[in-house]
């Protein structure tokens, strides 16, 4: 049986309850899960007296592996523990050299790599070497269909409901930048009124800028209800005010949801719990969606919608296209789409 993956959570639960592994490398595409381990041994596990002289942070451009070595054999000053940080380690050459240390580590040292934007390579001996001295952690980036599940258990940890409509809102608008996300969902929560516990849509349109009306999510609905005066009004919102509702945006959010109706046409089971599962959604109401617009598109025109959301793309980008704006090449997509 394959070895379960150790999560963000695991590690911060074992964290709070002093677990300390001598040495923790968090690599991986998302920085946000990264940041958010260091910070917490970073702030938590030394006082702030006993960080004066047991609390190292280097960068990787700065720094060769030598001497990380050298600081991780530092016995802590007047403290249980010396912590020592290393930022962007992916910067850091011959990083195998890390076996010697790892032989051996001193367990008073806690020492935490940070390698964003890659991985090392699972298959090479120091993956497994350090997974058996510490923690070896990915940090995977976030899918779309995620997005939704990620925003309600943050918001929820917080004490805070946030109602559907508006965690679709903010995940269409914010995308996989789970960084951006958790701004944007902590400004939210001080700009909630006194006493409020929910977020509704009319706050993110108040707060975060986006229309509650007229979004991609609403265009998603419009198209799956088929509506076509709803999606041609909200094409000409977008067209007015395109800062804030870029092209590109809204088709790589029409690419994803016709390319997820297009698998969902392959569920095993065509209910809403067996599209979440087959479609890796977290919340059943995002099956809806999708079983709606099984009853009004079949496979074959889901193809086609699939063809011209590229073919847009390609306009938008100049491709094949002198003179047409985005608003024209929305209105074009949408018209194929609705006929």
């Amino acid at each position: 049986m394959a070895k379960q993956e150790i999560t963000c959570d695991d590690i911060l639960k074992e964290l709070r309850a002093k677990q300390y592994r001598p040495v923790y490398y968090l690599m991986g595409e998302e920085p946000y899960y990264i940041d958010l381990i260091a910070d917490y041994i970073t702030n938590n596990i030394l006082t702030e007296a006993e960080k004066e002289f047991n609390l190292t942070v280097v960068y990787g451009a700065d720094v060769d592996i030598a001497t990380v070595i050298n600081a991780a054999k530092r016995y802590p000053m007047m403290s249980e523990h010396q912590v020592v940080v290393v930022k962007e380690a992916q910067n850091i050459r011959n990083m195998e050299e890390l076996s010697y240390y790892l032989q051996k580590p001193l367990l008073s040292t806690i020492l935490v790599i940070c390698h964003k934007h890659g991985v090392l390579d699972r298959r090479k001996k120091l993956a497994a070497e350090i997974e058996k001295a510490g923690v070896l952690f990915e940090s995977k980036k976030v899918k779309d269909a995620q997005l939704p599940a990620f925003i309600t258990s943050y918001m929820k940890r917080k004490g805070i409901d946030v109602e559907p409509k508006a965690t679709a809102m903010l995940a269409d608008f914010v995308g996989t930048d789970l960084s951006r996300l958790t701004g944007e969902l902590e400004k939210l929560i001080i700009t909630l009124p006194k006493g409020h516990t929910r977020v509704t849509p009319e706050q993110i349109e108040k707060n975060i800028g986006i229309s509650k009306d007229y979004n991609n999510f609403e265009l998603r609905s419009a198209l799956v209800e088929k509506d076509v005066l709803k999606a041609n009004k909200i094409i000409k919102y977008f067209e007015e005010n395109p800062k804030t509702n870029p092209i590109q945006m809204t088709l790589s959010l029409l690419f994803g949801f016709f390319s997820n109706l297009m698998l969902a046409y392959y569920a095993p089971e065509k209910s809403e719990q067996g599209i979440a599962s087959m479609l890796g959604l977290r919340t059943l109401w995002q099956a809806k969606d999708y079983l709606a617009a099984m009853r009004r598109y079949n496979g074959v025109k889901t193809m086609q919608i699939i063809g011209e959301i590229r073919y847009a793309d390609a306009k938008s980008k100049g491709v094949g296209n002198p003179s047409l704006s985005d608003g024209d090449i929305l209105r074009e997509l949408v018209f194929k789409i609705l006929h």
